[in-house]
């Protein structure tokens, strides 16, 4: 399993531009802290399709919280427009129109305040590829330079409790897991049933997800090192 302590001291010393070095430089590298007691920031893209490579971010949703609150006054939600032409398959599932982004800035207009927002806090996600890759390459065509951070995933830690739940013999038996979209893992939990594919929206939801898995499954003094990835 990667260190972060020492990645994150890696990254210091080689990042040139500056939004990602200020990143790195207020990094969360303690992996003993207690979950009770980080800083947290539920982070969603909405995205031209799901190939990294050939697709861009077309909106960013952000919420700030930790284990006890959400700070909703103070999430943050940003409309880009892409270099890739948006499918009509991907408007269907977001909603966001060639209208909407044509009026919108590039990506490179939201860098330093997206990567201020998520400074000193431990990025939470569901399904990391999304975030991680997405971001990655954002930067790297416009920066030069990518990102790398660690996440709390709420996706992989539900399929922690469901093979848990599974126990021993559906293992054995190769049992299939529950799904573990969004929306099913909310619904365990009896957190109420929200809209899909809007950045913001989909951002508060694995917030208040989160909650709801460190509160059936993990203690406060849960080291971080047990949840990030």
């Amino acid at each position: 399993m990667l260190s972060w302590p020492n990645r994150y001291r890696q990254l210091r010393d080689q990042c040139k531009a500056k939004p990602i070095c200020e990143f790195y430089q207020c990094a969360i590298d303690n992996p003993a802290m207690p979950i009770g007691e980080v800083p947290l920031v539920a982070l969603d893209f909405e995205t031209t399709g799901l190939n990294y490579l050939n697709n861009d971010i077309v909106s960013v949703g952000l919420v700030p919280f930790n284990t006890q609150r959400i700070r909703y006054r103070n999430s943050q939600q940003w409309l880009v427009n892409p270099r890739q032409m948006l499918a009509e398959d991907s408007i269907v599932i977001h909603g966001i129109t060639h209208s909407e982004v044509n009026q919108a800035p590039d990506f490179s207009e939201i860098i330093t305040p997206l990567l201020s927002a998520l400074s000193g806090k431990v990025i939470v996600v569901h399904f990391a590829a999304i975030e991680r890759h997405f971001l990655y390459h954002a930067l790297k065509e416009r920066l030069n330079e990518g990102i790398e951070f660690a996440v709390i995933d709420t996706m992989e830690l539900e399929k922690r409790a469901l093979k848990a739940r599974q126990g021993l013999i559906g293992r054995v038996l190769n049992s299939k897991l529950d799904s573990v979209r969004l929306a099913d893992t909310r619904s365990r939990y009896g957190l109420p049933a929200y809209n899909n594919h809007n950045a913001l929206t989909d951002a508060l939801a694995t917030a208040e997800l989160l909650q709801a898995q460190l509160a059936y499954h993990y203690r406060p003094d849960t080291p971080l090192s047990d949840l990030w990835i």
